[in-house]
């Protein structure tokens, strides 16, 4: 898929949202990716799943022991990643605000995982995953994402294929562009700051 189908494909289904956001990384943005919105449609989920797939070379494919994702956001995309890859997949989860496997999810030590995330703005939610599969047992061979906001920036201390990677310019707080601080942030993610 070339980055305008999948620009579409978002805007197809109105997850390419404009205002002023209050993403889970604490960052603001003008734009917002709803990633649910995209997913919502099983069989775009599954091409969107399989386009991810192709980017990750053959070798480290066949390597790919079980998909783990980040819960809520990359639970639907990780498992079309496992359907894709003929795996399992499985979800961490931080009820208590740190990543963990629970539902009696567990990992033979030194399974060899890749981490498929919705979004990626700073990479902290995929590194304290990855902190969360390593504790569990299991080797994180490599990542993947639907997004890659970072346009390429985010370090998660493994190779990322990231589906399309943008620049949509993100800010902290304290240095908001007068368009965004003149209005209220709408934080419509999953996770709690």
């Amino acid at each position: 898929m070339t980055e305008d189908e999948i620009l579409s494909e978002f805007r197809s289904v109105e997850a390419l949202l404009e205002g002023h956001f209050l993403l889970s990384s604490g960052r603001h943005s003008a734009y917002y990716l709803q990633c649910a919105r995209l997913l919502m449609n099983p069989e775009r989920a599954g091409r969107i799943a399989l386009a991810i797939t192709q980017k990750i070379p053959r070798e480290l494919r066949s390597e790919v022991e079980v998909v783990i994702s980040p819960a809520m956001g990359g639970i639907i995309i990780g498992h079309e990643m496992a359907r894709a890859l003929g795996v399992d997949a499985l979800f961490v989860e931080r009820p208590d605000g740190v990543f963990g496997l629970r539902r009696g999810f567990s990992l033979a030590p030194g399974t060899k995982v890749i981490l498929i995330e919705d979004v990626v703005t700073t990479g902290l939610s995929s590194r304290e995953a990855i902190a969360a599969i390593k504790s569990a047992g299991g080797v994180v061979i490599a990542a993947g994402a639907v997004v890659d906001r970072s346009a390429g920036t985010a370090e998660l201390g493994v190779p990322f294929f990231p589906l399309i990677q943008l620049n949509f310019p993100t800010y902290a707080p304290d240095e908001l562009p007068p368009e965004l601080a003149m209005s209220q942030a709408v934080k419509p993610g999953s996770r709690k700051l």
